[in-house]
């Protein structure tokens, strides 16, 4: 079975899963699905990869966001405010099916658990985490 976005993007599944698996990749799509919204900012994603630099986690979303993976959302000019994020990442319906079909979503709910007992938070992580989102349609 082929799903859109494979077909979209010329890949065959089994190197789709390959891309989506490599660590940097696979990590950060963990901490979307772990995300209380499911749609953290730029700079949650890099607070949460501490060990990779915030080039590399920039890049790799980018290269989430071209295989249709993930897409940015953004917050409509009159909802920004000031020392806030307006800019999310969130699974692409389609990404989101790939990863279902190919059981990479299992951990989904583990992870979610595992996100809420981190006690250690910078105050800036939690302004950012409880940032007004987007209302995804």
């Amino acid at each position: 079975m082929s799903t859109n976005l494979e077909a979209a993007k010329g890949t065959k599944p089994r190197e789709l899963i390959h891309f989506v698996t490599q660590q940097t990749r696979f990590a950060l799509i963990n901490n979307i699905l772990q995300h209380p919204e499911q749609l953290p900012s730029m700079y949650e994603l890099e607070e949460l990869n501490p060990s990779v630099s915030d080039a590399t986690v920039y890049k790799h979303i980018q290269k989430l966001i071209d295989a249709g993976i993930v897409n940015e959302v953004a917050l409509d000019d009159d909802q920004r405010r000031q020392g806030y994020p307006w800019k999310f990442y969130g699974l692409t319906e389609e990404g989101r099916d790939f990863l279902e079909e190919h059981n990479l979503l299992a951990a989904e709910e583990t992870l979610q658990q595992i996100y809420e007992t981190i006690s250690d938070k910078s105050e800036k992580m939690v302004k950012y985490e409880n940032a007004p989102r987007p209302d995804e349609s």
